[in-house]
């Protein structure tokens, strides 16, 4: 049986299941090899992370560092273990009802940390927020497909969608699905009418139904956390929790070095050797769902110029990055999608390494001597040490690059704006489905602040992305990726560099710590030993 048809059989159980069973377990305790007895009860964990939350309100962003901060805050209707899959939250089960219809029955025991009820008309009303054009919600491309959401009562609500959409379950995992108290949901809309931003009442006092409330945030330096005393499943373990912005790579180490923090986050691979032989810190590995990219702001000469985009791609030695910066901690990648992900095409041939074909597309685009550009990342050194590594293999075919670091927020919002030529960048699947992994990156309507910074607009790419997400049998959702796969290496808008392995500097007093392939960190079972 071919691997396609493999994971078609393994997805059409899977939704089977759901429909049998409708998920009605519990969810599964957090685990980890590293867990321990003898963990303390209390204790106050301290994460040094290289950048700050862009927004506390989970339906204002669409990055990794404040979906870190955030998912400890808020909790979603679904959620998924360590191997990305989906597991009850705060609702209990979930059916198909037809091919346009689901409903989900609702946990009756959760209140807000403001002492809110959640129910059925929190669901409507988290859901209508997202997809209010007023409110501009960068994760709306993650629920437009949502036509209606029906209170049935209290704690049954159903979605309608436009079409049939399989992978809504999974999208409802998604950070931007967290749940905001409906009350300050009522004040946002309430400060919006006399003049303030969405975004503005949440952002300051964030109330959600997870394992920590939030207490401060100093912006650019930290934001810290509290246990939760009347979480719906077991309170967490740790009294607090403190998200510390430590931006430069070396300053980490030393506060875990030092045990000032107890977890850095990312860790550099240039600097796994000196953890792994320092007494008393360690580190931890995980496989991922991501991909670390270069993409191309197709609006712009001369990159509209698929042939240049080509060149670019085939002049570019992965292996040379992945080896030499990465210390080894990725593979390369053919295209957007990561193995383990639904719809990963292992038959894909990407554009390999061909110098020689590589010029001759520059010279057949009318840049036989190259030309100067721009590229831009953020102070990751990874980024940065590919970026310059790519400055240097490029001037091998006479493209003079200039490399410009650029702060985290404000990379978000210039290349949303298409003010880059070509910038280094990352994107995670979080759902486990292509449909995350390309509709928000490539397809038309998502252009700018919704994924879509390299402009890239194309009727049969559109087409292929439309219908996949459009479709319930399997087999033709993976065959439509495939096709997609396909169209997207031939257009590059991307170089497709690799799918990393996350690594974390964890102290050895840390036990029951996980980290999803996603990259978001699993708090509520982590203890520190005395």
């Amino acid at each position: 049986m071919t691997t396609r048809k493999i994971l078609a059989a393994l997805i059409v159980t899977f939704v089977f299941s759901l429909l049998l069973a409708a998920c009605a377990s519990e969810p599964e305790e957090n685990s980890d090899s590293n867990s321990e007895e003898g963990g303390s009860q209390d204790g106050d964990l301290v994460i040094a992370s290289q950048a700050d939350a862009v927004s506390l309100d989970p339906h204002a962003t669409n990055d990794t560092p404040s979906a870190n901060i955030r998912i400890n805050i808020f909790d979603n209707l679904v959620t998924q273990n360590e191997d990305m899959e989906l597991q009850p939250a705060l609702a209990e089960s979930w059916e198909q009802v037809n091919d346009t219809t689901w409903e989900f029955k609702l946990r009756e025991d959760v209140t807000f940390h403001d002492g809110s009820v959640f129910n059925s008309n929190v669901v409507k009303a988290n859901i209508e927020r997202i997809l209010d054009p007023d409110i501009g919600s960068p994760v709306a491309f993650m629920y437009d497909m949502i036509t209606e959401v029906q209170v049935v009562d209290d704690y049954t609500v159903r979605f309608k969608t436009e079409y049939p959409f399989a992978p809504l379950p999974a999208h409802l995992a998604h950070p931007g699905g967290q749940m905001v108290s409906q009350e300050l949901i009522e004040e946002d809309y309430a400060a919006m009418e006399n003049g303030e931003d969405p975004s503005n009442v949440i952002n300051l006092n964030p109330v959600g139904t997870g394992p920590f409330k939030f207490e401060n945030w100093q912006t650019g330096e930290s934001v810290k956390l509290v246990k939760n005393e009347g979480y719906w499943q077991e309170p967490a373990m740790l009294n607090s929790v403190t998200f510390k912005v430590v931006s430069e790579d070396l300053t980490r180490i030393s506060e875990l070095s030092t045990g000032d923090s107890h977890i850095i986050t990312p860790l550099s691979p240039s600097d796994v050797a000196e953890v792994e032989n320092t007494d008393g810190m360690k580190v931890q590995r995980q496989e991922s769902s991501s991909l670390a990219y270069i993409g191309f702001n197709m609006e712009k000469e001369p990159f509209d110029d698929v042939r240049v985009r080509q060149a670019i791609s085939m002049a570019i030695n992965k292996e040379e990055i992945i080896n030499g910066i990465y210390e080894g901690a990725g593979i390369p990648a053919k295209g957007p999608i990561a193995p383990g992900i639904f719809g990963y095409d292992e038959q894909l041939n990407g554009l390999e390494y061909n110098m020689e074909e590589a010029r001759a597309l520059l010279e057949e685009a009318g840049y036989p001597d190259g030309f100067s550009a721009t590229i831009w990342t953020n102070d990751d050194r990874q980024r940065i040490d590919t970026a310059t590594n790519v400055q240097a293999q490029l001037a091998e075919i006479g493209i003079d690059l200039e490399v410009v670091t650029i702060e985290w927020g404000a990379m978000l919002d210039q290349t949303a704006n298409g003010e880059h030529e070509m910038m280094v960048f990352g994107w995670t699947t979080v759902t486990g489905d292509a449909d995350n992994g390309m509709y928000p990156l490539f397809h038309s309507e998502n252009v700018g602040s919704a994924g879509n910074r390299t402009f890239t607009v194309d009727k049969e790419l559109d087409s292929y992305l439309q219908e996949a997400r459009q479709t319930a049998d399997p087999e033709k959702r993976l065959d439509l990726y495939s096709k997609t796969q396909e169209k997207l290496v031939e257009l590059s808008p991307f170089v497709y560099l690799l799918h990393q392995e996350y690594l974390l500097g964890v102290r050895d007093e840390v036990k029951g710590l996980t980290q999803l392939p996603t990259q978001l960190l699993q708090l509520k079972n982590v203890s520190l030993e005395e």
